[in-house]
């Protein structure tokens, strides 16, 4: 199946912070907020939601597209990316621009203050699904918001089915943005967090968002995921991981899996299964692409935790 992957393509800079964020928020002056942490360490990693989502694919078997905007720092992560078995082909390099930056510390309980530089993603819209060629099933990942709502409008103009994930741009993008990328998709996906927000800035619940959207999925952490679809409500557990390192890029490892298994041809349940053992891979290595695993593996933690593999 031919996967198009599309989302921010950037450089992660991963901090830790030895206490807890909370401890330092006084509840009673939180309108004028001036903090600054002390951190212990810090890497620089290759990053990005779609990337770090195509990576899971190109371990699960699959060689997916990855559609997005990168910048004049690109080229020695183009080279992995394509040695990794992704195809880039459709990666647009901006040559005045610097490739977009996470800068994001987590402290002891893996809570996590971020920012992010946009650079070369503010030309994501230049970029479109009418050019792409073939797309049996796209992703529509954490992006520029006006490329988001583009993509979805062209997805449902051509008739790809999508997967819409907002993700950290539930805090940026509006309401009537964020129920564009909604209508019409195959699949809704958020954590329970940035599904308040959508809640808060659409007015849509979880049966409002089925009505405009094959399924609702909402990750847990580490209670699992529930999947909204047929009617019904399913719950998927997560798996538990041998160690915990680090959790950016877990929930981009998710999608990878869950993308993998709905290209298969197997239900959301068992898709979502997949998901949640990537996921934990991630999680327990530093960054979101340091890790790595062959199918027989993958199958053997699948089946250790979920039972007989699926198709």
């Amino acid at each position: 199946m031919n996967v198009i992957v599309t989302g921010s393509i950037a450089f992660d800079y991963l901090m830790s912070f030895p206490g807890r964020f909370t401890e330092h928020l006084l509840a009673e002056h939180v309108q004028r907020v001036s903090l600054s942490f002390l951190v212990d360490s810090m890497d620089k990693r290759r990053g990005g939601c779609a990337p770090n989502i195509s990576y899971t694919l190109a371990l699960l078997g699959e060689r997916p597209k990855l559609m997005a905007t990168a910048g004049q720092d690109f080229g020695e992560y183009r080279t992995w990316l394509e040695a990794a078995g992704i195809d880039t082909s459709l990666v647009k390099q901006v040559p005045d621009k610097f490739t977009a930056s996470f800068f994001c510390s987590t402290d002891t309980e893996n809570n996590q203050i971020a920012s992010f530089y946009t650079g070369a993603m503010a030309n994501a819209a230049e970029l479109s699904f009418r050019t792409a060629g073939r797309c049996d099933l796209a992703i529509i990942s954490p992006n520029d918001p006006g490329a988001m709502v583009q993509y979805a409008e062209e997805c449902r103009a051509v008739g790809i089915p999508y997967i819409f994930d907002p993700g950290q741009q539930c805090a940026r993008m509006g309401g009537d943005e964020l129920r564009d990328g909604i209508t019409g998709a195959r699949v809704v996906i958020c954590n329970d967090y940035e599904f308040e927000l959508i809640r808060q800035k659409t007015g849509m619940d979880e049966a409002d968002v089925r009505a405009e959207a094959d399924a609702l999925i909402v990750t847990r952490g580490e209670h699992g995921s529930w999947i909204y679809a047929d009617g019904g409500r399913l719950e998927v557990e997560a798996l538990e991981p041998s160690r915990e390192v680090d959790p950016t890029g877990v929930g981009d490892a998710f999608r990878g899996g869950l993308l993998k298994g709905l290209a298969g041809g197997l239900d959301y349940g068992a898709a979502a299964r997949i998901g949640s053992v990537a996921a934990t891979y991630a999680l327990e290595h530093l960054g979101a692409t340091s890790h790595s695993y062959t199918l027989g593996e993958f199958k053997e933690r699948f089946e250790g935790r979920f039972g007989t593999w699926p198709g």
